[in-house]
């Protein structure tokens, strides 16, 4: 299963369904509330063959695979979800007011059960460890597991945290492995304006 637009090259005796994304209810509310695909590409193997499926993601960036059986259930932001393996169920869960207000949308893309999953970022992906709590600047937490929260915060005091280009950051609270991004859509934006 694929996201929407993922493949980049396939084997020609493979197999390829285009269908909605859990149903029309969901696959709308994907779409609009958690910025996943309104369709998503299901793909077969019907021969005794070995073949190749290579996946993408639209922006530079890497690519990470995780063991769904291992971790069991993880949150991930929007746009992140590359592939997974047919045991991998996508779900959307409530993000909370301190999600939208640190970018990341007031939904969440749930990820649960067995199998393997790809998901992407722009830039590197880094995992860290959080044994309490972490600071985290908007636009770069890409996955968290549950139980962690999020609140939104000033980086600093009024007059620091806009002056320093910080703004507005996450605090992480919690315990568990979560995934981040070097590099920001915001922030590539910010650079490239500096030359128009």
């Amino acid at each position: 299963m694929t996201e929407s637009d993922a493949m980049a090259s396939m084997s020609a005796e493979l197999d390829m369904t285009a269908k909605l994304n859990g149903g029309l209810i969901k696959g709308l509310a994907k779409k609009f509330l958690g910025g996943e695909s309104l369709f998503i590409n299901e793909f077969a193997n019907n021969t005794p063959n070995t073949l190749r499926l290579t996946v993408t993601q639209p922006f530079p960036g890497d690519i990470m695979v995780l063991d769904m059986t291992e971790i069991g259930k993880l949150y991930v932001q929007p746009g992140a979800y590359i592939c997974s393996e047919p045991g991998v169920k996508l779900g959307m869960k409530w993000a909370g007011i301190h999600s939208w207000l640190g970018g990341e949308g007031l939904f969440r893309l749930e990820l649960s059960g067995t199998g393997k999953v790809a998901i992407g970022a722009y830039g590197g992906l880094v995992e860290k460890e959080v044994n309490g709590e972490l600071i985290v600047d908007t636009d770069h937490l890409v996955a968290y597991p549950p139980g962690m929260t999020i609140k939104t915060q000033l980086s600093g005091n009024l007059i620091s945290s806009f002056t320093s280009g910080e703004g507005i950051v996450m605090r992480l609270k919690g315990n568990g492995k979560i995934i981040l991004q070097t590099r920001s859509f915001g922030g590539l934006t910010k650079w490239i304006n500096r030359f128009l």
